[in-house]
């Protein structure tokens, strides 16, 4: 499998879509419902209101809606790396590497505002990684910042994204006052718009507007399978590093900035998870992004296949174990 997606042809796209079937097909086997939280905000509400009428409290839509949003975000990942060049040669194995991570806890696979936050993460990754060398960087700052706004309105403990876009302009961007102003300007906008419609429809709550910001201890892990699905995130992640570090001189300045971007994006993931971590791991999924591509490093550069065949072999068990039967855990 590791030497199918380590290519890139046309019909690895279809293999990809049957290889995220077998791993996602348990959300389609019961009727699932959205997963509600106490850090979900306003637009994941309104989405929620939205999908009501059409799909009720719980149903197969909102698997399928899980099921394409995951699909999405591996091909969409997928896409933007060969296209940025993270890894030397293109391949597929960022998409098969999101699709296995995301498999790791259950809970991952639920319609979700962490599950679109996520999604939203992919293009501002892909944004930020456009403001070096930009001819125009006024506008794709504002762009990039408008977006990351609107993240804390679906899920709350997304305002510490702000950390992530003043890494992101110091890491791509030299010192100017007028784009940071920009930037402050972009990231505020989306609450600017919110306070005027909740003036004008009369339902202005002031206890709304600012997410609660408190700082706890990470929950430990609550089983064996879920310390498990841990470790088999974390241990190929520290490989994946070991091999980007040592490969990071033949990469060109616009590859490395990349990673570093995908650094930043992982340091305000482990600072939520750090920030209202409620009583699930919904908000370890945020990291994902720059886990699958350290993962995908993983596979893609040692010379012996056979290590990198039995991690992946080993992980698909596992998911297909904690997804198909749920009761073992």
């Amino acid at each position: 499998m590791i030497g199918i997606f380590k290519q890139k042809n046309p019909g690895n796209a279809f293999i990809l879509l049957i290889y995220a079937l077998i791993l996602k097909f348990p959300v389609f086997l019961h009727m699932p419902a959205p997963l509600r939280q106490e850090e979900d905000n306003y637009l994941y509400r309104l989405v929620l209101d939205l999908l009501k009428p059409l799909a009720g409290e719980k149903g197969f839509l909102y698997g399928l809606l899980a099921f394409i949003l995951l699909y999405l975000q591996a091909t969409l990942l997928n896409r933007i790396a060969n296209t940025l060049k993270i890894l030397p040669r293109p391949s597929y194995l960022v998409g098969m590497s999101f699709l296995l991570l995301s498999s790791l806890l259950p809970e991952w696979n639920q319609f979700s505002s962490t599950l679109i936050v996520n999604f939203l993460l992919i293009w501002i990754w892909y944004g930020m990684t456009g403001l070096y060398n930009n001819q125009k960087p006024l506008s794709a700052i504002f762009n990039v910042c408008l977006l990351t706004g609107a993240l804390p309105l679906i899920y709350s403990p997304s305002l510490a994204y702000i950390v992530m876009l003043i890494l992101a302009l110091i890491i791509t961007r030299p010192l100017r006052v007028g784009e940071w102003v920009i930037a402050g300007v972009g990231f505020v906008t989306p609450y600017y718009f919110l306070l005027v419609i909740l003036f004008l429809t009369n339902q202005w709550q002031s206890a709304g507007l600012m997410p609660v910001i408190s700082f706890h201890l990470p929950r430990l892990p609550a089983s064996l399978w879920t310390t498990a699905g841990m470790l088999l995130m974390v241990g190929p992640f520290l490989v994946g590093g070991f091999f980007v570090q040592d490969n990071l001189n033949k990469m060109l300045i616009q590859v490395r900035k990349c990673w570093s971007l995908l650094l930043a994006i992982l340091l305000v993931g482990l600072l939520i998870i750090l920030v209202n971590p409620g009583t699930n791991y919904q908000h370890w999924f945020l990291s994902s992004v720059p886990i699958t591509c350290f993962h995908a490093a993983t596979y893609y550069y040692p010379n012996k296949r056979t290590i990198p065949l039995i991690l992946h072999w080993v992980t698909f068990a596992f998911a297909i174990a904690v997804n198909y039967f749920p009761h073992l855990s």
